[in-house]
């Protein structure tokens, strides 16, 4: 092993160059390590608690390579392990019920389709491996394992044996990878750019002089002065592109890198043989101008790439680097401040006003306003009191308040956030499925292609050959049918997230534009949900009936449940819910029921004759085993937007049912009110689930919108599902789409850039396509030479790229459409 020579002005932990002021450091060994960010210092922090003190010491030069450049060092063996870490994973890495492990892991290296294709083929096969997305726009993978049968090294270690490097997703590490990314395609786009300059001067010094004559040693010092300036070109600029070719080839595996280089490096050594030996034509302009035009293209692409990318760590960057630690009992505390990665659930903390919330919390101490539009899209900070949970990343505005930690990480529900929006990047759309399949046979038909039209021009007009096959290998790369869907996909989906309507499932835009019936459920969805109790009947105590019912429902997420928090004294007993229908439990030994009277009533022993109150309204009965305690009447009232979406759903063709549980005259009157004509009442979760397989097998495309528990069975079984932002998190995981700001207006928007996605789709999909087509037989018959390749190739991409950033600017609807009714 040889030791590392790391200088001050790198990371000791990852070798990256350190920022103007270094803020984090750790002790390794006795002596203070400077550090470039909270989570490098982790990282350290966790190999020293970990009694590894000498892995500093025996980095092996000949696995962590460190240039001039600065590139980043590939991971090593010994350090892939450390991501095993059970401590290290809370930050990056979340566990479900089942068993399985899931992560968001950045790759390098990823240039088009097919390394997409290969990657998931060769991670997909591996023992122990459940599922692996990535996407093509962020390069982002979506991994979830069986971590007793694979660890995550193991993984990491996979990726890189097949070419690619890949590390745990972090937003601040990913904000340095961007901004080396940008610097290094500047350059050599640069370098390109001026060296095709020179070159271009002198190739029209050798045109115009072969026309009017030129002696042969200025012939001679022109080729070799092109040779010259082309070489970097070829060896610094198209580096990429060989050394993603080389990676396919080792894999066996066709990727668009492979046409390219055979185009680039096919004619820079025939130049290079007729620059030596005096004899044959010279193309170091068109290789020089192939080359620019190329690295423009994906410098384009890769900026509207970054862009998507900046967007998903704006989330993660909410939560701040540090925060207020308080020490001590309640009249004496002290405060510290610590790194957010040091705090642990149960610790308490001080927010002051301006600053964000680090992690999930309640608070124990203070009122305040929460903004938490960045979440939710809800401009109106939120009025937050004692005993309410705040988010992390969301925003203190006016009070300074204590809050203990309860969820940090990867627990916490600003990363759930982000793993449901990066969900949608995981099942590809059927028009993508089949752009990416037909993108990876294209290549090997561009490949079989060129050798028929050289052996065509071989024979037709030698001279001609190797100038046609080249423009024929540059015109027909299928950049533009690789980005055609995941580019206008990925955009959408961020537009519509910064207005309120998170996109979980990749296949959410395509049937909202398909959708023919709308479902919604009526309590929190097209109400508030914010019940209240309107009268109580037929009852001898108010109080203590009140105090039942609250125990019953203390540990219920349901909007009826929230009525009766006032009057909580205590929890009862063995609760068992019974979805749709009620609530059972025990106090003192005795049994009581709440819910629907049909439901109530069958735990009286005596039975006894019930007489509902005849006035109208949502009413629930309250018994014992021996007697009926009360009714309670709930009430609810509309959300200001809700008559607005059901007017232009059906504007746009849509039936609107209204599908509940409630079988109280309340429901009948709400959607009279609605104008929705297709209701179904005392609907219960079986109920719901027939009524939707039922819409579903006539052939209708079905949208559901709900919240609550008792929704999950059929928002998990609808074609495509929609869970209002103050649903319970169950419901949130499984919808498809999480409406975060609870507008219903909302909807109307995802529905019209649904329609309009779907549109820049096929536009883009029939360019692509329609490109190729035209420009193979124009490049057959020797009609495009290469530089006009390179630049239609990379225009046609731009041109795909641009139509789908048209997404960012769609025009949502104007506020003042969405006024109550």
């Amino acid at each position: 092993m040889n030791n590392l020579v790391v200088t001050d002005s790198h990371c000791y932990h990852c070798l990256l160059d350190l920022p103007l002021q270094v803020r984090h450091r750790v002790e390794i060994n006795g002596i203070e390590r400077k550090m470039c960010c909270p989570g490098c210092a982790g990282v350290a922090q966790t190999i020293i608690d970990s009694g590894l003190h000498n892995y500093y010491k025996h980095r092996d030069t000949n696995t962590t390579t460190i240039n001039n450049s600065r590139d980043r060092a590939p991971l090593v063996p010994q350090e892939l392990s450390l991501y095993n870490s059970e401590k290290l994973q809370l930050q990056f890495v979340s566990q479900s019920e089942s068993g399985t492990k899931a992560a968001t892991l950045v790759i390098e290296g990823i240039t088009c389709a097919a390394c997409i294709w290969l990657l998931e083929h060769h991670i997909s096969q591996l023992t122990g491996i459940v599922k692996i997305s990535i996407n093509m726009t962020n390069h982002r993978a979506q991994i979830s394992w069986f971590n007793d049968q694979i660890e995550l090294s193991d993984i990491l270690a996979q990726i890189h044996h097949v070419g690619y490097t890949a590390h745990p997703y972090r937003p601040d590490i990913e904000e340095q990878l961007l901004a080396k990314e940008q610097k290094k395609s500047m350059l050599r786009l640069g370098v390109a750019g001026v060296g095709m300059m020179q070159v271009l001067a002198l190739a029209v010094s050798l045109y115009f002089g072969n026309h009017s004559g030129i002696d042969s040693d200025t012939v001679s010092w022109l080729r070799w002065s092109s040779l010259i300036i082309c070489t970097p070109i070829v060896f610094y600029g198209a580096q990429p592109f060989f050394t993603a070719a080389y990676r396919d080839f080792k894999a066996r595996h066709l990727s668009m890198d492979v046409p390219v280089s055979i185009a680039i490096g096919g004619a820079y050594i025939a130049s290079c043989w007729a620059t030596i030996f005096a004899d044959g034509e010279i193309y170091f302009d068109s290789v020089s101008m192939f080359t620019f035009f190329l690295l423009f293209g994906r410098y384009l692409e890769m900026q509207a790439r970054h862009r998507t990318g900046r967007a998903g760590n704006a989330l993660q960057n909410l939560l701040p680097q540090a925060a207020i630690k308080l020490i001590g009992e309640k009249d004496n505390l002290t405060e510290h401040l610590v790194a957010v990665s040091e705090l642990v659930v149960g610790d308490i903390i001080l927010v002051k006003p301006g600053q964000s919330i680090p992690a999930d919390g309640v608070i124990i101490d203070g009122f305040s306003s929460i903004d938490e539009s960045a979440l939710t899209g809800e401009y109106l900070p939120k009025k937050r009191k004692l005993s309410d949970r705040v988010i992390g990343g969301t925003l203190n505005v006016e009070n300074p308040i204590h809050v203990e930690i309860e969820k940090i990480g990867a627990q916490t529900q600003l990363s759930a956030i982000v793993r449901l929006l990066e969900r949608a990047g995981e099942d590809k759309p059927k028009v993508a499925k089949i752009a990416d399949k037909i993108a990876s046979y294209f290549v090997a038909c561009v490949l079989i292609s060129s050798v028929i039209v050289a052996t065509s021009w071989w024979f037709i007009d030698p001279s001609q050959a190797f100038w046609i096959t080249l423009s024929v290998l540059v015109v027909t790369c299928p950049c533009a049918l690789s980005l055609a869907t995941p580019t206008a996909l990925t955009t959408a989906t961020g537009s519509l997230r910064q207005h309120g309507l998170l996109i979980t499932r990749s296949h959410v835009l395509e049937n909202i534009a398909n959708a023919t019936d709308f479902v919604f459920d009526k309590t929190g969805t097209l109400t508030k949900g914010n019940l209240a109790i309107e009268n109580i009947a037929q009852c001898q105590n108010n109080q203590q009936a009140l105090e039942i019912a609250a125990a019953l429902e203390a540990n219920s997420e349901h909007p009826i449940a929230k009525a009766f928090k006032p009057y909580l004294q205590r929890s009862a007993d063995n609760i068992e819910v019974t979805l749709g229908e009620g609530v059972q439990g025990k106090i003192n030994a005795q049994t009581f029921r709440i819910g629907k009277p049909t439901f109530a009533q069958q735990i009286l022993k005596n039975n006894t004759a019930i007489n509902a109150p005849s006035d109208k309204g949502h009413w629930l009965l309250l018994c014992s085993e021996e007697q009926i305690i009360a009714w309670f009447s709930i009430s609810d009232t509309l959300r200001d937007d809700s008559h607005y979406c059901i007017q232009q759903l059906k504007r746009n063709n849509i039936k609107v049912h209204m599908l509940t549980g409630d079988n109280s005259d309340n429901a009948t009157i709400i959607a009279n009110d609605l104008a929705i004509e297709y209701l179904k009442t005392d609907a219960s979760p079986s109920d719901k689930i027939n009524y939707i397989n039922a819409l579903q097998n006539s052939g209708a495309k079905v949208v559901m919108v709900g919240d609550g528990i008792n929704d999950l069975p059929v928002l998990a079984g609808t074609q495509t599902s929609i869970a209002m932002g103050s649903a319970s998190d169950l419901a949130k995981t499984h919808a498809d789409a999480v409406l975060t700001n609870g507008q219903l207006s909302v909807i109307i928007d995802g529905l019209l850039l649904a329609k309009k996605t779907r549109k820049i789709i096929v536009q883009n999909i029939c360019w692509a396509f329609g490109y190729n087509m035209l420009a193979l037989p124009l490049a057959a018959f020797g009609l495009i030479p290469p530089y006009a390749a390179a630049i239609g190739m990379s225009l046609s991409s731009l041109i795909v790229v641009c139509n789908a950033l048209r997404l960012s600017k769609s025009p949502v609807i104007s506020k003042t459409l969405r006024a109550p009714h």
